[in-house]
């Protein structure tokens, strides 16, 4: 080797470095993700995030401290109301003990230990499908995914959405049999209602399995039906408990707010990459009524089929459960009325799925599936088109709906793909 060349390329120094990193690669994927994280926490600084949701979140508190109105409290410079179920504004409560600006650096840190726990959960879901370890694997997953949009909205804001997720995935990756398994569905339903979804492709996963079983003379009774009764107690828990606590606020929840759709924000929202909010913006119609009605039920009945098929697949599936509780996630994101971006964070494990199926059965057009996937979800695509002030989304190009219809278009191809393998899956194919 002359003097000329750089000393990186010693085959030595490449061994070395090799060496090093497998004999540590907990410690190399900590440094990494700690930069990554230090990275992200500057440039949030930098931006200047708001954190509005939170501020909300902490009213709610308030509210419920007080004894005030909890559902007619209008917060920040945007005028926001609450809109989730009184439980939360229990669990709220304690944001009042801190400063504003304690509140904020506990909630960044939180968020970036949740989004840590949630790669870590995703990864047992699939069943760790790489030779490293899983605390190293999932340090440097999270180190890239703190970047993509729904993190980045998600930080922002100060929302919620990371610890639902891990909620629901603790619950779905315990063992069978877990006396606990479903109370975190039940309590995330609670907290917001959308992860009451789970519950019930659980009872139709049970109900499904339970008849196969009475058919070969066994019994019905199984682990799906015995989650979703777990989420469905824990869930009904929150609402009596709550109704004992903040008896009128409950009472106006589940009688006036709950149907409130538009006091979430304005459907058409490029921000909305639920059903809804793409047809609003493709019909030019900010509340499309039946159009919205139809494709949401049979979106959420063809979602609930893939899942329930997915899970029935068991070992004839790799990554069954991996596959069900993704397309779970994703019917219940498509159907509901608001689905903002920030809520999409179920694109980590989706996009770790499609990874590990890629990997699994080394096809390049499955590895391109996942980078694909990751960068849209990176991509930043839907803020790119006019948004926001007089509502221009109404008035939108063709491109445009495009753009500002990545995620929900990225939900539909994960559902359709996921039907194709369940499908050949129960037919032993």
């Amino acid at each position: 080797m002359t003097a000329a060349q750089p000393i990186a390329d010693s085959p030595l120094l490449t061994a070395r470095t090799r060496a090093f990193v497998l004999q540590r690669p907990n410690l190399i994927a900590a440094a990494v993700c700690l930069m990554s994280f230090t990275g992200f926490w500057l440039a949030q600084r930098a931006a200047h995030v708001s954190m509005l949701d939170l501020l909300v979140y902490r009213a709610e508190g308030w509210a419920a401290r007080n004894g005030e109105g909890l559902y007619d409290m209008r917060v920040t410079y945007a005028r926001l109301p609450a809109t989730y179920p009184p439980f939360a504004a229990l669990l709220f409560m304690p944001l009042t003990w801190l400063e504003v600006g304690q509140m904020r650096d506990l909630a960044v840190v939180g968020n970036l230990v949740l989004l840590v726990t949630l790669v870590h959960l995703s990864l047992r879901l699939l069943g760790r499908p790489c030779r490293l370890p899983r605390v190293a694997v999932s340090l440097a997953v999270a180190a890239v995914a703190v970047w993509c949009e729904p993190v980045w909205t998600t930080l922002r804001y100060g929302q919620i959405n990371l610890l639902l997720a891990v909620l629901v995935l603790w619950d779905l990756t315990r063992r069978n049999g877990h006396r606990w398994a479903g109370f975190g569905t039940g309590l995330a339903a609670g907290i917001k209602l959308t992860p009451a979804l789970f519950a019930v492709f659980l009872a139709l996963a049970g109900i499904a399995l339970g008849w196969q079983r009475l058919r070969r003379d066994g019994s019905a009774w199984n682990v799906h039906l015995r989650r979703s009764a777990v989420a469905a107690a824990t869930f009904a828990g929150t609402v009596v408990l709550t109704a004992l606590v903040l008896p009128h606020d409950s009472r106006r929840f589940w009688t006036q707010v709950v149907f409130a759709a538009d006091r979430v924000g304005h459907g058409e929202e490029t921000g909305n990459q639920s059903l809804r909010g793409f047809l609003a913006r493709a019909l030019h119609d900010a509340a499309p009524g039946n159009p919205w009605l139809i494709s949401a039920a049979v979106a959420g009945c063809a979602g609930l089929a893939v899942a329930v098929a997915a899970q029935l697949a068991g070992d004839r599936l790799p990554h069954a459960s991996a596959w069900a509780a993704v397309a779970c996630a994703v019917t219940a994101l498509l159907i509901s009325p608001v689905s903002w971006s920030h809520h999409w964070v179920w694109g980590v494990p989706m996009v770790l799925l499609l990874a590990a199926e890629a990997t699994r059965r080394r096809d390049a057009r499955w590895a391109a599936g996942a980078v694909l996937s990751g960068v849209l979800f990176s991509s930043y695509l839907p803020w790119l088109v006019p948004h926001g002030g007089l509502r221009p989304e109404l008035h939108q190009s063709g491109g445009e709906m495009l753009l500002s219809a990545v995620y929900p278009a990225l939900g539909a191809a994960f559902l359709a793909v996921a039907g194709a393998v369940s499908v050949r899956a129960l037919r032993g194919r």
